[in-house]
């Protein structure tokens, strides 16, 4: 599953194995934090993205975790559009006989997302201003 939403994403909804049978899965959330890098309050982010391209990069990244990793799974959803403080911005998740390859795949794809994919993220801070922010892959 890869997929760019502009409705908010449950992780409920990724509760189920993405491949069963397989002895290792690895979630990863992306949630909107309450304060930015330089300590100031945030009230939210906006996404803007290049959906087809963005869905494109996303396929790609999973393709080259499988070439990496070996026979491995991913489901990628990010979704667009204003979001909130605590709200989940991206959903990774990895599937895989080990959890070895799964947990590598993750966070390959949630690295390689974010350093490639055309989405663009700008951080609304609570005083009223806004600005748009590089699109770092950070541990």
């Amino acid at each position: 599953m890869f997929a760019v939403v502009r409705e908010p994403i449950d992780p409920r909804t990724f509760d189920d194995p993405i491949r069963p049978g397989d002895g290792g899965a690895v979630r990863f959330f992306g949630v909107v934090r309450s304060r930015a890098d330089d300590g100031r309050a945030v009230h939210g982010l906006s996404y803007e993205a290049f959906e087809p391209l963005a869905i494109a990069e996303f396929e790609r990244i999973a393709g080259e975790a499988r070439e990496r990793f070996g026979d491995v799974a991913l489901a990628i959803v990010h979704r667009i559009g204003e979001i909130g403080v605590g709200e989940v911005s991206v959903a990774v998740v990895a599937s895989a006989a080990h959890r070895d390859a799964a947990f590598d795949a993750c966070r390959y794809a949630i690295d390689e997302l974010k350093r490639r994919a055309p989405i663009w993220k700008k951080e609304r801070y609570a005083d009223g201003s806004a600005r748009w922010r590089e699109n770092e892959s950070v541990s």
